[in-house]
């Protein structure tokens, strides 16, 4: 098993409340897309649930156990962030090798693979590496390792698109062989949004929505036509943004109408980014 459950977890930095009694529970052998803004608290719940930073209250369980200083719990998790793990001198090599001593089913053979797929010489030193390829070595260690909780901060930073590509296609082939439960915490919302099975969006430190991306994308409509039919037609409905341009307008809800749009009037589905925007912006 390798089931997440955060309690009424509340962290502040001072008079900074970065995580307001957040609660959510992360089912096993899923893939989540953890999405918020800059400052949100996605990159602090993380570190809490591996235990790098402490909660102000709350706790965090996996399988039942708190993670609170114990070590074979947090055995099961492995979170690739930007806080380096290995002295800038060590070549990935060594990195893969130390990574087997934590995670003793880390699949040598996969990483080297992954290595040629990216083109990144296991030679190399960390300090010599690019943005984008210390993405990528992390990226090979974290799908390597076969630790049953992956957590991944912002996994594609400073990956172009062909590489990003990769990177996702070897997740959800690796996921398939070998299921385990996976957050990914991303500003590329329309890419997640392709990948995750379960959506958490994270706005001022509260989870504002947890569900599954299938239910999410059902649930964002735009309404667009003449601006008093459209006002009408939305009237007592949760309207999360609006755009008017000349006489049309565009609203946008959370929720599908009842009723059939009126003649003029245009329902379409909101992507998930377009909703992302409007519920941190409502």
């Amino acid at each position: 098993m390798s089931r997440i459950e955060v309690k009424n977890v509340t962290k502040k930095f001072g008079a900074v409340t970065a995580l307001d009694d957040v609660s959510v529970t992360i089912e096993e052998n899923k893939i989540y897309g953890l999405l918020g803004r800059n400052g949100a608290g996605k990159s602090t719940l993380l570190s809490i649930i591996t235990n790098r930073v402490f909660p102000t209250s709350g706790e965090v369980l996996i399988d039942g156990e708190p993670v609170l200083e114990n070590d074979r719990v947090l055995g099961k998790v492995y979170c690739m962030s930007e806080q380096p793990l290995y002295p800038e001198s060590m070549r990935i090599k060594e990195v893969f090798k130390w990574t087997r001593e934590f995670y003793p089913d880390m699949d040598m053979d996969y990483a080297l693979a992954l290595a040629d797929k990216f083109a990144l010489s296991t030679r190399k030193r960390l300090k010599s590496l690019s943005t984008g390829y210390t993405s990528i070595y992390k990226i090979i260690v974290a799908l390597a390792c076969n630790a049953p909780v992956l957590l991944l901060d912002e996994p594609v930073l400073g990956l172009d698109a062909n590489f990003r590509d990769v990177f996702y296609r070897e997740l959800i082939a690796r996921y398939s062989e070998q299921p385990r439960t996976v957050v990914i915490s991303t500003h590329l919302i329309e890419e997640a949004a392709d990948v995750v099975e379960h959506v958490l969006i994270i706005n001022n430190g509260r989870i504002i929505l947890d569900d599954s991306t299938q239910n999410v994308l059902a649930a964002g409509c735009t309404v667009t036509g003449p601006a008093a039919l459209v006002d009408e037609y939305v009237a007592g409905r949760r309207v999360l943004g609006s755009d008017t341009l000349g006489g049309i307008k565009s609203v946008y809800l959370l929720g599908l109408p009842d009723a059939p749009a009126p003649a003029g009037v245009e329902l379409s589905r909101m992507k998930l980014q377009s909703l992302f925007i409007h519920l941190t912006n409502a």
